[in-house]
Order: structure tokens, then sequence, then C-alpha cells
């Protein structure tokens, strides 16, 4: 299987935008977020300060512009009618100047344009003109919104680069708990573990592996800094702890695949667990079972989100609660949309989710498993699948 985005796949997302953009009245779209420029190209790129942007029309051909040093990255792989390369940023002229040009030459230069931001916003020192104040004989319309509608329901495609994606992840967590020893250190346990899944995804998938991103390369499996005491904080950084007796740890693996990745989390215990530690866990476990059970199609986000709510109040738990029941995801880590109560977004078949409410005890212990979830026709189908159980997930001492 090739593991990148296939040009059926482009062309069918790049037609329902077309379509959607004449149910608006738009004339096109300006975009710039390196996953809404893949989603619609198949162009992977590290954002820089160097700006990248999609000039897409309803009627008439695409452009993406590109810095020098991605002029052919961009011819080999981006599915555009044209590309256009300019010499550097800042340069002499601003390269915002010679966008608005070609936006204008597409037929971009008056009525309804969309944006997923008005203007390039990559950081990393980056300073320039908004496209408002460039296209002033246009209405710059924030269609963020709209492409994302449309990326929250999952072709076959993703779904299978997705369910690729947890496969590498569940291998690169069982070398993780394969190799977590009271006396080593956090760091060096996952980068093993990381590089021993990777290169084994490597050979399996052969030549035509491709992760397409430059934030997650191969499999990957750690801790980020969630061990004893530090797993009550839900997003710790790694402080390269050392394992040992008793800690609680709370993990996250997965891989990237064609550009799309997984979610997987698990909490472990080093020893044999005590009364307070099952309990906590156990409570957890619950948690993440109320969620599962109210995932259907016709529900919507925040349904989920309040059910797991009344099962923090009825258990005394609403003082450990810290974060929202779970997310979409895909290309992004987080995507839209969200198990909030203040999401009412409708759950439909396609939908891929984390699952994941957590219970955090500041100063001994957090408890949170994470699986990844696509909606079916009548509940869910689970996408990772390592074990649940507190027996399974019980390092020895």
């Amino acid at each position: 299987m090739a593991w990148q985005l296939s040009q059926q796949e482009l062309h069918q997302r790049q037609s329902r935008i077309r379509d959607e953009l004449g149910r608006r009245g738009l004339a096109g779209l300006c975009l710039f977020s390196p996953t809404h420029v893949y989603y619609l190209t198949g162009f992977s790129f590290i954002q820089t300060e160097r700006p990248i942007g999609l000039a897409f029309p309803r009627n008439g051909r695409s452009l993406l512009f590109v810095p020098r040093l991605e002029e052919e990255h961009a011819h080999e792989h981006a599915r555009v009618d044209a590309v256009e390369a300019y010499a550097e940023y800042p340069g002499r002229v601003h390269p915002m100047q010679r966008f608005a040009e070609i936006c204008r030459d597409a037929g971009l230069g008056a009525g309804g344009v969309g944006v997923d931001s008005d203007g390039y916003g990559g950081g990393f020192g980056y300073q320039g003109p908004k496209l408002s104040e460039l296209l002033r004989d246009a209405t710059i319309t924030p269609s963020r919104p709209m492409i994302e509608e449309l990326m929250m329901i999952k072709s076959p495609q993703e779904i299978a680069f997705i369910r690729e994606s947890a496969k590498w992840g569940n291998l690169a967590h069982t070398l993780l708990q394969q190799y977590t020893r009271p006396g080593l250190n956090e760091t060096e346990v996952s980068a093993r573990a990381s590089i021993d899944a990777t290169q084994a995804m490597i050979r399996t998938l052969g030549p035509a592996y491709r992760p397409l991103s430059w934030t997650r390369s191969g499999a990957h499996a750690g801790y980020r800094g969630q061990i004893g005491k530090d797993s009550a904080i839900p997003h710790s950084l790694t402080t390269n702890a050392v394992f040992s007796a008793g800690d609680v740890l709370v993990t996250g693996a997965g891989a990237s695949i064609g550009g799309y990745g997984s979610e997987l989390e698990r909490t472990m215990i080093i020893g044999k667990p005590d009364d307070r530690q099952k309990r906590y866990f156990e409570l957890m476990l619950g948690a993440q079972d109320t969620a599962f059970a109210a995932i259907r199609p016709g529900a919507r986000c925040c349904d989920v989100d309040q059910a797991v709510m009344r099962y923090f109040d009825s258990h005394d738990l609403m003082t450990h609660w810290r974060h929202h029941t779970g997310h979409a995801l895909g290309m992004g880590i987080h995507e839209a949309p969200f198990f909030d109560v203040g999401d009412p977004t409708p759950i439909r078949p396609g939908m891929v989710f984390s699952i994941e409410p957590g219970i955090y005890i500041p100063g001994y212990a957090g408890f949170r498993h994470s699986d990844t979830v696509v909606v079916t026709d009548d509940g869910i189908e689970f996408l990772t699948y390592y074990p649940r159980a507190l027996q399974d997930l019980t390092i020895p001492a």
C-alpha cells in the first residue's frame, strides 16, 4: 500500500471544497495553514518564517506559492495546477505582495474570498501585511470552520492510515512497558522503545512508507514527564525522571502514517498497586467506559462530556477534573469537534476521536487512558486495542 494520499482522494476533496464555495458564494480560498494546504494538495512542509500560500479559486487554476527552497519539493508532491517560487523572505519585495498579485490574477481580487487566516501567520520571526490590506476590493471571509467541517468525516483511506498508526503505536507501547524498570531513566526508555518500533515499522512497510509529518516521525512511545506525582500534571514536560517502585506512570504512543496519527495512552504502575491506586484506576476506567457508551450517531459532542461530568459528580471526583473528555484527531493531534460541554456538534459516522477522561490528584498521581475510536452507524469501533486492565499494566518492581 502507498502510504500517501491518492490523487483520487485529493480530487474528491477539491471537488467538495469547490461545491461548498459555490454554496457560500465565495470566489475561492487563500490558505496558509500547513494542515489545510496538505488536506487539499497533499503537500506537507515545514512551516517557517517564509510564507507559503495556496490560491484556490472556485473556477480556475490553483497555485501554490512557495519559497525557492521548497520549489522542487512542491513540484513533486503538490497536486495543484501550478507552483510559483519567490527568492527569499523578507527579500527586496515582501512575498505577500506577490501572493496578492497571484490572487488577483486567479480571480480572487474581488468578491468573497475565504481564508483560514488573514495573512500568513507562521511565526518564527515573520512579519507581514494582512491579506485584507493587500486585496482591498475583496471581502475577506474567515473560512476555517468550513474547512474543518469537511475534515471531520474521515474517508476510508484516512481511516486506514489512522488504523495503521494505531498498530505501530501499539508496538511502541508494548516495548515501552517491556523496557520500563526501576532505576532507569524515562528519556532512555522512551527513545529505545520509539527507535525499535520505528525500525520494525520501516522494515515491514518498506520503501513506500512516508510519515509526512515534520513534528512526528515514525513510531513513538513515552512518558513526557508524567511519572510519580507529576503524572497528575496532564501536560507535563519530560524531566528525565528515574523510575521507582510505587510510581504511577501515564504514557503516550502513536505513529505517523501518511500525515495521520492516532492516540494511545495508558496508566501503568510499578510494583504491586496499593488500595488507593486501585481505587482511582478503576474510577478512571469507569469514566472512560461512560464516554464509550455515550458515543453514537445523532448524539451531540456535548452529550458525551456531560455524561462523564455526571459520572465525576456522582463519584465525588470534580476536584480531580482537569479537561474535557476527548477530541477529534487525524492530521492534527487535536482537531475539532471536541467532547466538551460547549460543543454541540452532532456526532456522525466517520468521525475519529480520542477518548481520554482523566483523574488528577495534585501531589499524588494522575490516572488517564486514551483510546482512538471511529464512529460507526451504530456506535464506535476501536482503532487502538492495548490492554486496559490494571493487571496487564502493572510493571514488576
